[in-house]
């Protein structure tokens, strides 16, 4: 495989200065931005506070989408014990456990087991 960047420590080797001009530069602290060894730290910073689209990975999905968090039908059940009607914004119910009397779960999503399980119990699965 062909090397198409040499590193610093193989580029300079036998130099005294290692790309650095004079001899007197990049000593001390006062070489890297004034933040002791964090180097250019502070403009790192300003990049994700104000630029987050510059650092972001590139790929199919995109890259600001949000997930939805994930509910059991048995944690439902125990949430909604005594109740008639709940609500889960920004949730997917799934099929995991079963209900024990019947509900109105309102949520984002279903999973189709979910739904399955909740019609049987004499339940209502509505989308939000």
């Amino acid at each position: 495989m062909v090397i198409r960047n040499r590193s610093k420590s193989r580029k300079f080797l036998g130099s005294r200065s290692w790309g650095a001009g004079n001899i007197k530069n990049r000593r001390g602290s006062g070489s890297r931005g004034g933040v002791g060894r964090a180097g250019k730290k502070h403009k790192f910073t300003r990049l994700v506070k104000y630029e987050p689209e510059r650092i972001r990975k590139k790929g199919f999905s995109p890259w600001n989408s949000k997930k939805l968090d994930v509910l059991g039908l048995d944690s439902v059940s125990r949430i909604a014990s005594g109740k008639q009607e709940v609500e889960f914004s920004g949730y997917k119910i799934l099929s995991n456990g079963s209900l024990n009397s019947p509900i109105r779960i309102k949520a984002t999503a279903f999973s189709k087991k979910a739904v399955e399980k909740i019609k049987q119990a004499g339940g209502e699965a509505v989308k939000l």
